[in-house]
């Protein structure tokens, strides 16, 4: 998209055009003209990505935390790549009396560049 700027934004960075048109899909205007649900019904992410932070119906910045809630569990909750399961990872990090920081670090890598383990193909 030409001319748009689809850095980061919110408490996780949302970013990029897919991750923009998801969260309109589920949350903004699109939900809203296809007769669905949303929270959101008045804001196109994909026309005004800069809405998560910058909108007049911020609501005290309740989207802001909304927006990274959608990410977090379209994202990371979701993630299961080459054997790294994000909910079996974390049990085994809270089972584990929350000592080993791999699965801190690779939750980060996964935020961060799209893998547990980079460098990322």
């Amino acid at each position: 998209v030409e001319g748009c700027c689809w850095w980061g934004r919110g408490i996780i960075q949302t970013r990029g055009t897919c991750n923009y048109g998801k969260l309109n899909y589920f949350l903004g205007k699109r939900a809203s003209d296809d007769g669905r649900p949303s929270l959101y019904p008045k804001i196109d992410f994909c026309e005004f990505p800069q809405g998560v932070c910058s909108s007049d119906e911020t609501h005290g910045g309740e989207l802001q935390w909304m927006v990274g809630f959608f990410e977090w569990t379209d994202r990371i909750q979701t993630y299961d790549v080459n054997g790294w399961n994000y909910i079996a990872k974390l049990k085994e990090f809270t089972d584990g009396g929350y000592k080993d920081f791999a699965f801190v670090d690779a939750v980060s890598g996964i935020l961060n560049i799209g893998c547990h383990e980079p460098p990322c193909q």
